[in-house]
């Protein structure tokens, strides 16, 4: 079998007859009457009225030889056959095309429509021009990419020759366009934040730290959206929301990655009960009217597949009644050293505890105990308030907020928002002091953020849902870089 460099070589000696003959591979204009897809849908007219007509696209494959030549043409929107037959086209352009072009390349093509004898409709070419000469070939039709990582890295390969993939990026495009949709219905503004930061707030998280070198400063990049949303409630935006990039220096699986993307809305003057009324119409909706499924294969990190029904009772269940009954811990009465008890007993590290805040540990016990448990839509309440000291505070020290776990995976936060600038500060300063005890995720003090607060920031709830992972969700895959583009890979050797 011939290597890619070998191939490459026929091709630009290909490229070289092209020029011989005059024609250039690479032309600045294109001619073209109709889509592929126009062409296919209007086909009766077009070819009643008898016109030449140009179409454009790639080749995708090349059948036959000697006479008659077939090709089926690609242009993003439809497939589409040419027919190129020697007594219906200069000799000159016929042998050209047989001596310098090959599948991949893009090209023009003028002619007429007619239907052959294998009841094709078809466009019998008059004329053609190159428009692309492609140099390195495209991947077998038949067996597409096989290799997974190459997949990832050569990603514009992998949707060309997988109609499945292609049409998996086009959902997710509707999914979040139905997400614009239902959110600038109920009036909310969409707005955007700053990604490179001074100080990383919203959320517990480890960072990629990066330098502003015109102000030599130190900054990093957001692992949250929801302090600049915060901040600009206090100037009078009711409803706003963002679908932007986050970024968490930790580990990779099938089910996170490092870079990511976020839906968070906040809504001044509504409750946590509106909130998730409005998530759960939002989701049912999606469902219903781009995927047109109530039913999920959903997968964990290892490919484990589970069905998920998003048709039934969306139940609600509170955090610490979850660890009591799986993990026979009661919340309001375990000690520190209960707690540390059993994340041990449930596998984390002694070294990795010890440096872990009461949060945190309660967390892990809630994560390998009950979360694992749940299958279907249901909605989490009342976490550790020291977990969550962004939101409203509960007497009995759990906070005012709700978790969508859907396969043992979260896929939003919402919160009835914290806007008590005296408690806000005392639970960032608390998370502070863990910090300096060793807990990297946890959060800082953000003065910028209390200023804002204490200039009055109005009541209201803040909504955060990770697109790729509902995406993920919504058409069945197994790998969240299977629902981005260009997913992070690691350099080839």
């Amino acid at each position: 079998m011939a290597s890619l460099e070998e191939l490459r070589s026929v091709r630009l000696e290909k490229l070289n007859i092209l020029k011989e003959f005059g024609m250039n591979p690479y032309p600045a204009n294109v001619v073209r009457d109709f889509t592929l897809l126009e062409v296919t849908n209007d086909f009766k007219k077009l070819e009643a009225e008898g016109k030449s007509i140009s179409i454009v696209g790639r080749i995708m494959s090349i059948r036959g030889q000697g006479a008659i030549v077939f090709v089926s043409l690609f242009d993003g929107s439809a497939k589409f056959q040419a027919v190129f037959k020697k007594d219906e086209i200069e000799e000159k352009l016929f042998k050209l095309f047989a001596d310098a072009v090959d599948i991949g390349d893009f090209i023009e093509v003028t002619g007429t429509l007619f239907v052959t004898k294998a009841e094709q409709n078809s466009l019998l070419v008059k004329s053609w021009t190159m428009l692309t000469k492609a140099l390195l070939p495209l991947p077998d039709k038949w067996h597409g990419l096989q290799d997974v990582e190459e997949s990832y890295r050569k990603r514009y390969l992998d949707i060309l020759m997988d109609e499945e993939v292609r049409n998996r990026f086009i959902t997710r495009a509707k999914i979040v366009s139905y997400i614009r949709k239902y959110l600038d219905n109920k009036n909310f503004l969409e707005v955007e934040t700053p990604m490179l930061q001074n100080q990383a707030g919203g959320a517990m998280a480890k960072v990629f730290d990066t330098h502003h070198n015109d102000y030599d400063l130190d900054m990093v990049l957001r692992i949250s959206i929801e302090l600049e949303h915060k901040i600009l409630t206090v100037g009078g935006y009711p409803r706003i929301y963002e679908i932007g990039k986050n970024f968490r220096n930790e580990g990779s699986d099938p089910t996170h990655i490092q870079e990511f993307t976020m839906l968070e809305w906040y809504a001044a003057y509504e409750s946590l009960e509106s909130n998730m009324a409005w998530t759960e119409e939002m989701l049912r909706g999606i469902a219903k009217d781009v995927i047109g499924s109530d039913t999920f294969t959903v997968y964990d990190k290892e490919g484990n597949s589970t069905e998920v029904d998003f048709s039934k009772d969306w139940p609600r269940v509170k955090f610490g009644d979850l660890i009591k009954e799986n993990a026979g811990l009661d919340m309001a009465t375990a000690t520190i050293d209960e707690i540390k008890s059993k994340c041990v007993e449930l596998g984390m590290d002694k070294g990795e505890m010890e440096k872990t805040g009461r949060g945190n540990l309660l967390d892990f016990i809630f994560k390998k105990s009950s979360r694992v448990k749940i299958i279907n839509p249901t909605y989490v309440l009342d976490y550790p308030g020291d977990l969550k000291p962004l939101a409203q505070q509960n007497e009995d020290g759990t906070a005012k907020v709700a978790q969508l776990i859907i396969a043992g995976a979260e896929l939003t936060n919402q919160y009835a928002e914290l806007v008590n600038p005296i408690v806000q500060r005392e639970l960032l300063e608390a998370q502070s002091k863990a910090k300096d005890g060793g807990d990297e995720e946890a959060m800082e003090v953000d003065e910028r953020f209390l200023t804002a607060m204490e200039h009055g920031m109005p009541p209201m709830t803040g909504f955060g849902l990770g697109i790729d992972r509902l995406v993920a969700i919504m058409t069945n895959q197994k790998n969240l870089r299977d629902v981005i583009f260009f997913p992070i890979m690691r350099p080839k050797e």
